[in-house]
């Protein structure tokens, strides 16, 4: 059985990822700088901070693979805090990085971004583009084998306010309407975290060795038409607001991709969450978090 460690595994992705690993059969540590509220009882947590090297060297001891996911994940947050993202983003998967080089471990699995591609995402895209790259230096000087995940738009259970489709339920289920910067004609490519979690499960196959895989949704939406899926569930009684977008936005409109020389693997499942079932159940999830006690389901048809 293989022992994994999953640095930042007490967040949104993380959590879900541990749970798939261990769900598949392996031992799985939780290292994070906060309380995992999801922790299994064959789960291991070790409380910690990737900007702390002996923290990091003492957790991985006795791993054989090591996942990824600390850091700061928020675009607006990472763009507001250059120096924070920089030392929590690049510094910390260094720390990582380097621990995995000293007890040889067997892969190194990255947290990455389909931001990657483009010139959106401030400091977010370019910590992540840098780690990318450290993670490349770190195979081709010591020989550290690595799979680089880069994520599309994630949605599902555990996220937080600031997750756009979590955000945007809660407005229509609080205020009965959702305000969105822009004209709404920005595409996505949403994937739920159960496909996403599973996906990050399979990479650990040979084919995937020193792979960058892209695990993002099947079919891309134009955000206009997601809230409108959003407000014909809730019965039509939802105001949708579309306001000029922020000149100071970090986030891409179409597309992320931009002309770059490095390509990367695309993984889907052989099944996965619609993206309509996906937002039901997450609705649900989120109306009976707001009615705490009361064991009903919302009336949407």
């Amino acid at each position: 059985m293989k022992k994994i460690i999953v640095f930042g595994g007490a967040g949104f992705l993380g959590s879900h990822v541990a749970d798939a690993l261990t769900a598949e059969g392996y031992e799985v540590t939780i290292f994070d700088i906060n309380e995992s509220n999801h922790l299994q009882p064959n789960q291991r947590f070790v409380r910690g901070d990737i900007t702390d090297q002996k923290q990091i060297a003492q957790a991985i001891v006795g791993h054989d693979v090591v996942y990824n996911f600390a850091g700061i994940a928020d675009i607006d947050e990472a763009a507001e805090n250059p120096v924070k993202t920089i030392t929590t983003n690049i510094l910390g998967n260094t720390n990582v990085l380097e621990a995995c080089r000293m007890q040889e471990i067997k892969r190194y699995v990255f947290a990455s971004t389909i931001y990657v591609y483009s010139s959106s995402g401030s400091f977010y895209r370019s910590s992540k583009q840098a780690c990318e790259l450290i993670i490349e230096e770190y195979n081709r000087k010591y020989g550290l084998d690595f799979t680089i995940l880069r994520y599309g738009s994630l949605y599902g259970p555990r996220a937080s306010e600031k997750n756009s489709m979590h955000n945007f339920i809660l407005q229509a289920l609080n205020n009965g309407k959702i305000v969105r910067q822009g004209d709404g004609n920005e595409l996505r490519d949403y994937i739920h975290v159960y496909d996403a979690s599973q996906l990050s499960v399979k990479i650990l196959s040979e084919e995937f060795r020193n792979q960058h895989v892209i695990l993002s949704g099947q079919q891309k939406i134009k955000i206009k038409d997601l809230l409108l899926m959003i407000k014909e569930m809730l019965n039509n009684k939802v105001e949708l607001e579309f306001r000029e977008q922020d000149h100071s936005s970090h986030h891409y409109n179409i597309t992320p991709f931009e002309f770059a020389p490095k390509l990367a693997k695309k993984i889907t499942g052989y099944t996965h969450v619609d993206l309509g079932q996906g937002i039901l159940d997450l609705m649900n999830t989120l109306y009976k978090e707001k009615h705490v006690g009361q064991d009903q389901d919302l009336n949407i048809r």
